[in-house]
């Protein structure tokens, strides 16, 4: 590793000379591969973007030139190259290095990304941004062929297209792979342009063999064999001048390339092929599995886990495969996350029920909206944090028209080890406030269960959120019961206090209970708010508490003050949730317990507004 100890930051690897780089990618390979295997977090994709990372920091002046990395999964490289090569044991976990670009933990990350598809965008504002202030700077896009495939890409390469005097390059980093196997008539169109092989080496041999009088018909030649074999791409289409595709591991072909590129002016588009896992054949054989893996034995692999409790993410891939046994109108729909939110068995058990969209949020609601409009029963398997995107499509598209949609929300609450960028810590706030929705939270795995048959049930729009990872480890009921909706249910009395939870908090509160002998109800819905037992528990306790794994502007807690506002009920209430800041990364118990959302933390805070020892009534003034 002598060769990449040396190298503290970009300007140290662009003092070495080129026949030096291929070693330092022997070694950079070497050491991502032993880094993550200690720590977790997303390997295959950092393992194919090696030499393109390489060859970017080698030809541009970094950071003054600004690269842009799209979704962030592909940048352990830039990371060890840009002066954090002795802080990655310490990726992902609480204090340490992010996941993910980040702007207030490097000068070299220029644009914080973690979902996808921003970063053509946010380039071309960097882009204009230099033209406007007389810089000759350049801004490069790095973006995947699975990001490639939402629209928000397009909107920006349509808005690009038309600026002809700017420094923008986007590199199309094409491994065939995003999490999951990428979908789509882009996709299609990427393996066909993959094809063109002849139209690429006639062009290589149409600038360098044939003499100065011969030039005019060597560009007619170009055109002719590109309308023969890769029909008007689409990317010159936009306005961009296209080259590739070209191997993203061959840093005899990638630098020069870069290199000539950097003296054109206008929108750039630069194809590169890369391959996931590469250097690794485990990783390399399959790229899922080592996409984002715990800790593991690089010599020995990724081992199977032991059985254990059951994820809410198994409790709804069972779940959705039960009732599309029971209801022939079920269709599945997800944004490219088909082993991530759980669908695997119900796409083998029911594929032409199956629907991956790709990363396209908004298309995936409305076209679940368009699904019921004509009598199916859409179900949208999505993460909390992306759902975010399909905001308005929710509420026009959904929700004003009142029509049949259940949203799976997987990962709500905090996520751990991704960060403040994939915490689903809104959704509750977001969704309650939308008229016609259902919008309940599991505190445990059957509940899950019977909340997502609910939601099926429920004439009109409705969504469940649940966490990642293991629940308590509640036996789930087969079948497919269902709850009384806007119904909560008393699951502890104690005395004066009241604690009103929600989802994931109910197992805190209980804890907290025992310590301060409050009263505890599992909540289960937040809209239709079960009104009555709030009054119940105004009327027979001296306070009331709210506790939720979200935001607490506006969310289930807020529910209740509005609640107690409307039928005029003057109650001391507090309550308590996610605080109004981005929560890093960290072990999720850790981090709750830093909240307050722990048993123990719950309690104090009790002890702190209505007194020590014995629940006593505290007014604020």
């Amino acid at each position: 590793m002598d060769l990449l100890e040396k190298i503290n930051q970009p300007s140290d690897l662009r003092r070495l000379p080129r026949a030096q780089l291929r070693l330092l990618a022997d070694q950079l390979r070497s050491y991502l591969l032993d880094s993550v295997a200690k720590t977790g977090g997303h390997l295959s994709s950092n393992l194919g973007t090696v030499e393109l990372t390489i060859a970017l920091h080698y030809v541009f002046n970094t950071p003054e030139d600004r690269i842009v990395w799209d979704v962030g999964h592909q940048t352990y490289p830039h990371k060890i190259l840009t002066g954090r090569r002795e802080r990655m044991h310490s990726l992902r976990q609480l204090n340490g290095i992010s996941g993910f670009p980040k702007r207030d933990e490097s000068e070299y990350d220029t644009f914080g990304t973690a979902h996808s598809s921003t970063s053509i965008s946010a380039a071309l504002g960097m882009a204009l941004a230099a033209r406007a202030k007389g810089e000759s700077r350049h801004a490069i896009a790095v973006i995947g062929d699975g990001a490639m495939t939402a629209g928000m890409a397009f909107e920006a390469m349509n808005n690009a297209g038309i600026h002809d005097d700017i420094n923008l390059l986007v590199v199309l980093n094409d491994n065939d792979m995003s999490i999951s196997p990428p979908v789509g008539a882009l996709n299609r169109y990427l393996a066909r342009l993959m094809s063109g092989r002849f139209y690429a080496a006639a062009k290589n041999v149409g600038k360098t063999v044939l003499p100065g009088p011969m030039l005019e018909l060597a560009k007619r030649l170009e055109e002719h064999a590109k309308g023969m074999v890769v029909p008007a791409t689409m990317f010159e289409e936009f306005g961009f001048n296209y080259i590739g595709p070209i191997d993203g591991h061959d840093l005899e072909s990638l630098i020069p390339t870069l290199q000539n590129l950097k003296h054109l002016k206008g929108p750039q588009f630069l194809h590169v092929v890369t391959k996931k896992g590469q250097g690794y054949k485990l990783a390399e054989a399959d790229p899922v599995l080592y996409h984002g893996p715990g800790k593991f034995n690089p010599a020995e692999g990724i081992k199977p886990a032991a059985a254990g409790k059951l994820t809410y993410t198994q409790v709804f891939g069972d779940w959705l495969c039960d009732m599309a046994a029971a209801d022939n109108r079920l269709i599945g729909i997800t944004p490219a996350m088909c082993g991530g939110s759980g669908m695997t068995a119900f796409e083998q058990r029911y594929p032409d029920r199956y629907f991956d969209v790709g990363i396209a949020e908004q298309h995936a609601v409305t076209f679940a909206a368009g699904l019921a409009a004509e009598g199916m029963k859409p179900v949208v398997a999505i993460y909390s944090t992306f759902l975010q995107r399909g905001y308005d499509q929710l509420i026009h598209d959904v929700a004003l028209q009142n029509l049949d949609v259940t949203f799976a929300l997987d990962r709500a609450g905090l996520v751990g080890a991704d960060g403040a960028t994939h915490a689903g810590n809104y959704d509750i706030a977001f969704l309650r406030c939308i008229p016609n929705m259902v919008v309940m939270a599991a505190s445990d795995e059957n509940e899950c269960r019977q909340m997502l048959s609910t939601a099926y049930q429920y004439a009109g729009p409705a969504s469940v959120r649940y966490p990642r990872g293991s629940g308590i480890g509640a036996a789930v009921q087969p079948g497919l019961a269902t709850l009384p909706i806007g119904v909560g249910e008393r699951r502890r009395t104690g005395s004066k206090i009241a604690i009103l939870a929600f989802g994931t908090m109910v197992a805190p509160a209980l804890a907290a209970a025992e310590l301060v002998d409050a009263t505890v109800v599992n909540m289960r819905f937040i809209k239709p708010l079960d009104v009555a037992m709030v009054r119940e528990l105004a009327a027979t306790h001296d306070g009331l508490v709210t506790v939720e794994e979200g935001c607490i502007m506006g969310g289930a807690g807020a529910a209740v003050a509005e609640a107690l506002a409307a039928d005029g009920i003057v109650k001391p209430l507090m309550m308590l949730g996610l605080p109004d800041r981005f929560i890093d990364h960290g072990d999720v118990p850790h981090l709750l317990a830093a909240c307050g959302l722990d048993g123990a933390g719950i309690a104090a805070s009790i002890r702190k507004r209505f007194g020590a020892g014995e629940p006593r009534l505290v007014v604020n003034r």
